[in-house]
C-alpha cells in the first residue's frame, strides 16, 4: 500500500509562532508546540495550565489538524466552552465547534447516541438524573421484597452511592461495602440483588444514569472492536484537563481512545489530587509514565498567583510527600516582605475573635470581603466563627450554599433539644416524629395534636410520674399511641426506642447538658439513621460531634439554643425564621466574606486566606493518619489551601479546647506546620485589650521564633 502525506500551507506559521512565543512563557510554549506523542504536563497551582491547553488546541488546528479529530476532556462543560471560544479567537477558524469538547459524560453521550443499538439500547434512550435514579432504586428494593423496617436497609441515596463508587472505581459491590460502609456488610447480598435489578430495569426501559454513560461507552469500545477502531482512528489528538481528578473508569476510556495514535496529552497537578473519597485515582497521573513509557514530561512551575513567601512555604510543605513529581513553584510576583502568619490562639473563642478582627482591619486597609476567604478541613470547624461573624455583623457566604446550622442533620438534632425547652414547638415535634419509620405527614400531624392535647402534667417533665410509676413523657406518649389512629405504633420497636430516647434526654443529669444530649441522640439511633439515609454519613456524624463539643460551653440547653438564634435571624437582609433548607446568598451587590472547606476551594483564589484549626487531629483529620497514602493526600489538601492565597496567608489554631466530656485538651500545631522551618513563618502573639467596650484584638507581630508547642 502506497503512503502519501498531505503537505499543508505553512507560509504564515512562523509569524503565528512568534505571536505564541510572545504570549506564553517558555514552559507553556514548550507544551503548546510539543511534537505529536504522549505527554504528561505537571502544572503547578497558578501556573496557567488552562492557557497552555487552549493554545495547544489552537496550535494543533493551525498545524492542519482537523478540529473533529481533536478530543478535549474537561471536568465542566463550561470550561470546555470557554477554552474553545478562546481557540476560535486565536485561530479565526469557523470550525472550532467541531472539536469534541466537554466532560467525559458529554463525550460518552455523543458516542452512544450513534451506537446505542450495538449494546442493546435504542438511540433515543433517556438519561436519569440523580433523583430519578433514586426513585428507580426504591422500586427495585420493593421488587426484591426487602423488609426495610426490620433489616434497617439503607435508603436509596446510600445504595446509589455504593453502586456509583463501585462503577467508577471498578470495584465489586462487596468490596465497596466492606471498605466504605462496613456497618452494612450483613446486607451485602441484598444490596447486590438491588443492583442486579436496577441494571436490568434500566436496560428494559431504555434509560441510563450518569455512570452508565461511562460504563457503556467503555463496554462499546471493548466489545465492539470495529467501533473502537473507528474512534481510535478519529481522535488523532486527545487532551485531558485536571487529570489528577480522573477515576479509574475515565482513565480506561482515554486509554482505549488513544490506543492507535497515542497522542494523548494529560494536564494536571499530582500535588492537588484531593478527591480520593469520591473515587478519584491518584495513580492515574502518578503512573502515567508507566502506561506510556515514551511520554514526554513537561512541568509548569512559574506561578502568577502568590507571593514568594507563600510559595516558599507551600514548596517546603509538599516536598514532604514521598509519592510525587518533584517541582518548585517560582513566583513571578515581587515579594511584599510579608511572611505567612502562624497565629497560636489561647482557645477557639480567641481564634474566632482574631479572624473576625483581622478581617475588619484588612477591609479598612482596602481589601474587600470578596477578596478574603476562611478555609477549614471540616465544616464543623466553622461553628464558632459563624457565630462571631454574626455578632460583628460581618456578612458572609458559605461555599456549599448552606450554613452550618441550616444543614438537615444539625436541624434534626436541634429539634430534639427544642421540644425539651418548649414542649409545644410544632415544627420541632413534626420534624423528629417524621424520622420514625412509618410516620409520615398525616400521622405526624395527628401525633402532634394528641401531644398538645395530652392532659397529664407537662409532657417533658422528668420529675413527674403517672399513676403507673412511669414518667409523664412515657405515660403520655404511650396513651397517645393507644389512640385509634396511631395504635399500631405502640408495639413497634422504633416507637419504643423514640420514647426511651426522650426519657434519657429529660433525666435530671442530662436535662441541662446540651453536649451530653447531643451525644445521647447520636448514640441512640440518630447515627444509624444517618448511615441509612445519607451517602456522606461519616461527615455528618463528625459535624455533630463537633456541635457537641461546641455546646459544652453553655450551662443550659436553653442558653445554647438562644445563642443559635443569632444565626437564624441574621440574613444581612431581613429577619427570617430558621426553617426550610434555603440556600443563603446575598444580593448581587452585596460584599460577602467566603467561608469554605478546602475541597470546595480548589481552583479559586483570594488576596487573603485564613486557614483555621491548623491543629494536629483537626488538619490532618484523625482518620487519615492510619496509612501513609491518606496522610499524603491530607498534605496535598493543605498545599491546595495555602496556594489559594495571593498576598496574605494566616494559619491559626487554639492551644486549648474543651471536648464534649468537658475535658480540657492541649492542642498541638498541625504536623504540616511543624515539619516546615520556623523561619518561613511570622509567629504572632495575641493580646486582649480590656476596655469597657467591645474592643478589637490588638495584634503584636514579633520576629520569627521557635514554635509554641
Amino acid at each position: 500500500m502506497a503512503r502519501y502525506v498531505i503537505k499543508r500551507d505553512r507560509s504564515a506559521l512562523p509569524e503565528r509562532l512568534n505571536r505564541y512565543k510572545s504570549e506564553l512563557n517558555d514552559e507553556q510554549f514548550r507544551v503548546v508546540t510539543a511534537p505529536p506523542k504522549a505527554a504528561l504536563v505537571v502544572a503547578g497551582a497558578g501556573t496557567g495550565k488552562t492557557r497552555a491547553i487552549t493554545y495547544r488546541v489552537a496550535y494543533l488546528i493551525e498545524q492542519g489538524v482537523s478540529p473533529q479529530r481533536i478530543l478535549l476532556a474537561t471536568f465542566t462543560n463550561r470550561a470546555a466552552r470557554e477554552m474553545l471560544r478562546r481557540v476560535e479567537s486565536l485561530t479565526g477558524s469557523q470550525n472550532v465547534h467541531r472539536v469534541w469538547g466537554g466532560t467525559f459524560h458529554r463525550i460518552a453521550n455523543l458516542i452512544l447516541r450513534r451506537h446505542a443499538a450495538s449494546i442493546g439500547y435504542d438511540q433515543n434512550y433517556s438519561i436519569l438524573d440523580s433523583e430519578d435514579a433514586r426513585e428507580m432504586i426504591n422500586v427495585c428494593v420493593d421488587e426484591a421484597a426487602i423488609d426495610t423496617t426490620k433489616k434497617r436497609f439503607p435508603k436509596a441515596e446510600v445504595v446509589q452511592g455504593i453502586i456509583s463508587y463501585a462503577n467508577n472505581t471498578d470495584m465489586p459491590i462487596e468490596d465497596v461495602v466492606g471498605y466504605k460502609y462496613p456497618y452494612f456488610e450483613p446486607l451485602t447480598a441484598q444490596i447486590k440483588r438491588v443492583d442486579t435489578l436496577y441494571q436490568s430495569r434500566k436496560q428494559e426501559r431504555n434509560v441510563m444514569d450518569y455512570d452508565d454513560l461511562l460504563l457503556n461507552v467503555k463496554r462499546l469500545l471493548v466489545e465492539k472492536p470495529a467501533i473502537g477502531d473507528l474512534y481510535a482512528e478519529q481522535f488523532q489528538h486527545i487532551l485531558v484537563d485536571e487529570y489528577q481528578d480522573t477515576n479509574r473508569l475515565q482513565a480506561e476510556i482515554i486509554d482505549l481512545l488513544a490506543v492507535k495514535h497515542r497522542n494523548v496529552m494529560v494536564v494536571g497537578d499530582d500535588a492537588q489530587s484531593i478527591f480520593a473519597w469520591r473515587g478519584a485515582e491518584f495513580t492515574n497521573i502518578y503512573e502515567f509514565p508507566k502506561r506510556y513509557p515514551d511520554a514526554q514530561m513537561f512541568k509548569l512551575e512559574t506561578n502568577y498567583r502568590s507571593t514568594p513567601e507563600i510559595l516558599g512555604l507551600a514548596n517546603t510543605s509538599i516536598a514532604c510527600n514521598r509519592k510525587q513529581f518533584p517541582k518548585v513553584l517560582t513566583a513571578v510576583r515581587r515579594s511584599r516582605e510579608v511572611k505567612p502568619a502562624l497565629v497560636p490562639c489561647s482557645d477557639v473563642e480567641q481564634q474566632s475573635a482574631f479572624v473576625a478582627s483581622r478581617i475588619l482591619e484588612l477591609r479598612d486597609e482596602g481589601t474587600s470581603l470578596e477578596e478574603m476567604a476562611v478555609m477549614y478541613r471540616s465544616h464543623y470547624h466553622s461553628i464558632e466563627l459563624q457565630l462571631e461573624l454574626s455578632r460583628r455583623n460581618i456578612p458572609y457566604r458559605v461555599q456549599s450554599g448552606v450554613r452550618f446550622f441550616e444543614q438537615a442533620h444539625i436541624k434534626d438534632v436541634i429539634s430534639y433539644l427544642r421540644i425539651i425547652i418548649n414542649p409545644r414547638d410544632e415544627l420541632a415535634w413534626k420534624r423528629i416524629l417524621k424520622m420514625i419509620p412509618g410516620v409520615g405527614n398525616v400521622t405526624a400531624n395527628r401525633l402532634y395534636e394528641a401531644i398538645v392535647a395530652e392532659p397529664s402534667a407537662p409532657l417533658l417533665s422528668a420529675d413527674t410520674s403517672d399513676r403507673d410509676g412511669r414518667s409523664s413523657i412515657a405515660g403520655g406518649l404511650v396513651r397517645i399511641a393507644e389512640s385509634p389512629q396511631t395504635a399500631r405504633l405502640r408495639s413497634s420497636r422504633p416507637w419504643k426506642d423514640f420514647v426511651e430516647l426522650l426519657e434519657m434526654l429529660v433525666q435530671q443529669e442530662n436535662r441541662n447538658n446540651p453536649a451530653k444530649q447531643i451525644e445521647i441522640i447520636l448514640a441512640n439511633g440518630y447515627e444509624q439513621y444517618l448511615q441509612e439515609n445519607f451517602e456522606n454519613a461519616d461527615a455528618r456524624i463528625e459535624d455533630l460531634r463537633g456541635l457537641a463539643s461546641f455546646a459544652n460551653r453553655y450551662a443550659t440547653t436553653e442558653e445554647f439554643l438562644s445563642e443559635l438564634a443569632l444565626l437564624s435571624t441574621e440574613r444581612f437582609k431581613e429577619p427570617q425564621p430558621l426553617v426550610g433548607e434555603e440556600v443563603i446568598q446575598g444580593g448581587e451587590d452585596d460584599e460577602l466574606l467566603t467561608l469554605t472547606s478546602v475541597h470546595q476551594a480548589k481552583g479559586l483564589e483570594w488576596k487573603a486566606v485564613f486557614i483555621i484549626w491548623a491543629a494536629e487531629g483537626k488538619f490532618p483529620s484523625p482518620k487519615s493518619l492510619r496509612e501513609l497514602e491518606s496522610e499524603e493526600e491530607e498534605r496535598r489538601l493543605w498545599y491546595v489551601a495555602m496556594t489559594r492565597a495571593k498576598d496574605e496567608l494566616y494559619l491559626t489554631y487554639p492551644l486549648l479546647m474543651t471536648d464534649y466530656n468537658r475535658q480540657t485538651i492541649l492542642q498541638k500545631p498541625s504536623r504540616f506546620v511543624t515539619e516546615c522551618p520556623a523561619v518561613l513563618y511570622e509567629i504572632w502573639d495575641l493580646e486582649e485589650e480590656h476596655q469597657p467596650f467591645d474592643a478589637p484584638v490588638i495584634i503584636d507581630a514579633p520576629p520569627a521564633k521557635e514554635f509554641i508547642n
